[in-house]
């Protein structure tokens, strides 16, 4: 049996399950981060865990190195010490397509002309250059950031623009222009990150990082498929419904209704905000908290059949197999 494609949101909320082969072998992004002394490490890791969930989803995307710029350990703004994979050279640029400079609140602005040669040269060989925290002080003091817009920790702001004046410094919390990055704070670095993300790579893998890292309820209860779409008040309304009503679901002509349109025009919406139907956006909502619930929590089969909405086991097992490839008693349970 051909197995069947999620659509829209639904599809970035699976796709870690989902076991998909792309046709062609993606690009592989090699990333490197410059680690230097009293670095945020809340920054380099909200930038760092962005890449590594993305190859969760879709093996292959990143490769990640760190750096220092001696052969010594480097201490974190949080005093946990790290010893960073190999020593900042030319010969480790040429292995680089983005190097991320991750500064700290403690961080000195203070760069050796070594360090400033080396940021020069990766401009100069394509590399993508970004800055976290005060990491664009150092790309500033370089003189890779002019004629570009950034973003820095609002303490060193000042500091910035006297040494670049031909860099536009930004109050936002972070910002992508070109082949520059750069994030003033931990959330800023996972925007960053995830925006950046998505100039290469399609939607539904940006919705399927932001399922796993930027939830605020915990990822066991019920999953909220309207928080990261970007669909019309109206077509939000429907799919909260929905979700409220999984375990005895409305008929399209209820939603419709709750949504003061008709059947018509709701299925318009659907069709050009989501690119499906409303009946197949429900089945998937379903199937989705099914997967869920039977990996986060004891339920049996039949009690998570029957709260997502299914009239019978071999209908559910059915629908699970065709989304899934394999039946749900086959899912693994996370719970012990």
């Amino acid at each position: 049996m051909e197995r069947r494609q999620f659509s829209g949101g639904m599809k970035g909320k699976n796709l870690r399950y989902l076991n998909e082969t792309p046709g062609q072998a993606p690009r592989l992004i090699r990333a490197g981060f410059v680690l230097l002394e009293h670095f945020s490490l809340p920054a380099f890791t909200q930038a760092l865990d962005t890449f590594i969930t993305a190859n969760l989803l879709r093996p292959g995307l990143f490769t990640s190195r760190t750096f220092g710029l001696g052969e010594q350990e480097v201490i974190s703004d949080l005093g946990l010490v790290i010893r960073p994979d190999a020593r900042l050279d030319h010969s480790a640029l040429a292995e680089l397509d983005l190097l991320v400079i991750c500064g700290g609140y403690r961080t000195q602005l203070k760069a050796s002309e070594t360090f400033i040669e080396l940021l020069k040269a990766a401009a100069q060989q394509g590399v993508i250059l970004a800055g976290l925290w005060n990491g664009a002080w150092f790309l500033g003091k370089a003189g890779v950031l002019d004629g570009y817009r950034c973003a820095i920790h609002p303490e060193h702001r000042p500091a910035l623009t006297e040494i670049a004046k031909a860099t536009q410094v930004s109050s936002e919390p972070y910002v992508i222009d070109r082949d520059r990055l750069s994030a003033s704070s931990p959330s800023g670095a996972f925007h960053m990150a995830l925006d950046w993300i998505k100039s290469l790579h399609d939607k539904a893998l940006v919705e399927g990082i932001e399922d796993i890292l930027a939830f605020e309820e915990s990822r066991y209860r019920r999953i909220k498929p309207a928080e990261n779409i970007c669909v019309s008040a109206p077509l939000r309304e429907v799919v909260r419904l929905m979700d409220a009503n999984l375990e005895e679901p409305l008929a399209l002509e209820q939603l419709a209704l709750y949504a003061g349109r008709s059947r018509r025009q709701l299925e318009r919406l659907f069709r050009e905000q989501l690119g499906t139907t409303p009946q197949r956006y429900y089945l998937e909502l379903r199937i989705t908290e099914a997967r869920r619930l039977l990996q986060h929590t004891e339920l049996s089969q039949v009690d998570v059949l029957v709260a997502c909405g299914f009239v019978s086991p071999s209908h559910f097992s059915k629908c699970y197999s065709a989304y899934f490839g394999y039946r749900p008693s086959k899912e693994t349970r996370l719970v012990k």
